[in-house]
């Protein structure tokens, strides 16, 4: 790992941010780009900087083909590079303030290839260690905010691996991803960027007169309450209100440790089966089988604890009652859907840049159920009840009112509260439809997740032709065996798909 020194700096608990020295080059700064305005940072993006909320974005991506740096070169300038954001120092001035200052971009920096044995035992065992490893560093702020590693090693899924990082202050990881696949395009026709399956509309009933006025009003009527109780349970959460002490929580020094990252690709289509059988969503199919892994897993760990023979911790029920485990699940608040190009995420134009998510607290139910389909009902009624409620929007709304009243110092504290005082973070992002090719090189897969968070897991949901990817990143001191939750989740799926089968529900 000695080609993260000189590139990283290892990532530590404590101190501020210090300003970055500059040299005054006739009248300007070395290698800053004259005659450009200087932007302030928004506060949401200085937010991301504070040590206990200091998170980074990356996107493990595996490629079929040995990946050419050569060709990332000479592609990046004319892509990535014409965003401002990632062409732009984060200058701290004499007054505290940062602001965004356009630089001279010097890709040598930013695309790190490491020298590594093409013929090891282990490559995958390699590349996670790598990842582990990269998460326990920070990038140098002499320098944009983002690095591209390149691992080329052949692992049981690709060829070779690339890892994206960015720092969060950049974007959410909903416009980075969306800037990311904008970089790509498709295999079968490399001019068109990659289709991303929208959202579809429900078909409304064509009621009239006083029926559809009184349905209007009830409905109004139930998103007004389900919006109120959500946004009193989140102030009580950022107040006073905390998750059960469950193996999964994590320590207060969560945001600083190590992070591994594992992964595990399951079927697509049998997401769809069990979706099309339940009238639900993928989403609902996703946390349905997420609550579900997390109650098998937790049942063994806490069989394992109570020292109960472990080869039947699994047909036992040792949960203790009334587990409270939460997610804090993002929600995209843009108008705007799908892949933005570059060009598109310029000010003036429909798509907004940055960090534009509010944040949902989704409860779990931690139980053993005889039935698995029971696990895909109570994630669906919780996901449809959060639909009729605003409370991603609020959520947002409060956020920038703490900011801009009381700063970014608070702002960051009550956040790290909420993430501290729950469980876990959760997200569901939808990919290309089709297979597409990162400048070129195939795709064989896409795997998201952060690090710098306070949870001790994260947990995402990532689609990609007819598969989808289950990323976890963790702390090994709250979950030391990542696979073998990934094996929980996974085997919940093929439960659930079989249940499904079983009655009769959905025809093979």
């Amino acid at each position: 790992m000695e080609v993260l020194e000189g590139a990283v700096r290892r990532r530590k608990q404590g101190g501020g941010l210090k300003p970055i020295e500059t040299k005054a080059v006739n009248g300007g700064l070395e290698g800053v780009v004259e005659g450009e305005e200087e932007e302030p940072l928004s506060p949401s993006a200085r937010l991301f900087h504070e040590p206990d909320f200091n998170v980074y974005i990356i996107a493990i991506m595996g490629s079929n083909t040995k990946i050419y740096p050569e060709i990332l070169r000479a592609q990046l300038p004319h892509t990535l590079l014409k965003h401002p954001r990632f062409s732009s120092l984060q200058v701290l001035d004499e007054h505290g303030n940062m602001k965004w200052v356009r630089t001279k971009v010097d890709l040598d920096k930013h695309i790190i290839i490491p020298d590594v044995d093409p013929n090891m035992d282990q490559p995958d065992k390699f590349v996670e260690d790598y990842v582990r490893n990269l998460s326990t560093t920070k990038i140098d702020m002499s320098k944009p905010l983002w690095d591209l590693h390149l691992l080329h090693v052949r692992t049981s899924q690709a060829e070779s691996v690339a890892v994206f990082r960015t720092h969060h202050s950049l974007g959410d990881g909903t416009s980075l991803m969306s800037l990311l696949l904008a970089c790509t395009r498709k295999i079968s026709d490399p001019d068109q960027l990659p289709t991303i399956p929208g959202r579809k509309k429900k078909a409304t009933e064509s009621s009239k007169g006083v029926l559809k006025y009184l349905f209007g009003i009830l409905f109004a009527i139930r998103m007004m309450w389900n919006t109120v109780i959500d946004v009193l349970m989140f102030l009580a959460t950022a107040l006073f209100l905390k998750d059960t002490n469950t193996p999964l929580k994590g320590g207060p020094d969560a945001a600083h440790t190590p992070r591994r990252f594992v992964h595990r690709t399951v079927s697509l289509d049998d997401m769809k089966f069990v979706k099309n059988a339940m009238k639900g969503t993928i989403n609902d199919v996703a946390l349905g089988i997420t609550q579900a892994g997390l109650s098998r897993y937790l049942n063994r760990r806490y069989g394992e604890e109570s020292k109960e023979d472990k080869g039947s911790t699994q047909h036992r029920n040792n949960l203790p009652k009334n587990i409270r485990l939460r997610s804090t699940l993002l929600i995209n608040i843009r108008p705007s859907a799908g892949i933005q190009a570059t060009d598109m995420m310029e000010k003036n134009t429909e798509a907004k840049w940055g960090n534009w998510i509010g944040y949902v607290l989704l409860p779990f139910r931690i139980a053993l159920r005889d039935d698995p389909l029971d696990y895909i009902r109570e994630a669906k009624a919780t996901i449809d009840r959060k639909k009729c409620s605003l409370e991603a929007i609020y959520t947002f709304s409060i956020a920038e009112i703490v900011l801009k009243l009381f700063g970014f110092k608070r702002a960051g504290a009550m956040s790290h509260r909420i993430l501290d005082h729950t469980t876990m973070g959760f997200s569901n992002l939808v990919g290309p439809m089709e297979e597409i090719g990162f400048y070129g090189h195939s795709m064989a897969y896409l795997a998201p997740s952060s690090y710098g968070q306070p949870h001790a897991l994260m947990i995402n949901f990532q689609s990609y032709i007819n598969q989808m990817t289950i990323v976890l990143s963790v702390d090994e001191k709250a979950v030391p065996d990542p696979d073998r939750l990934l094996d929980e989740i996974e085997e919940s799926l093929r439960l659930v798909k079989q249940a499904v089968i079983a009655k009769g529900l959905q025809k093979v």
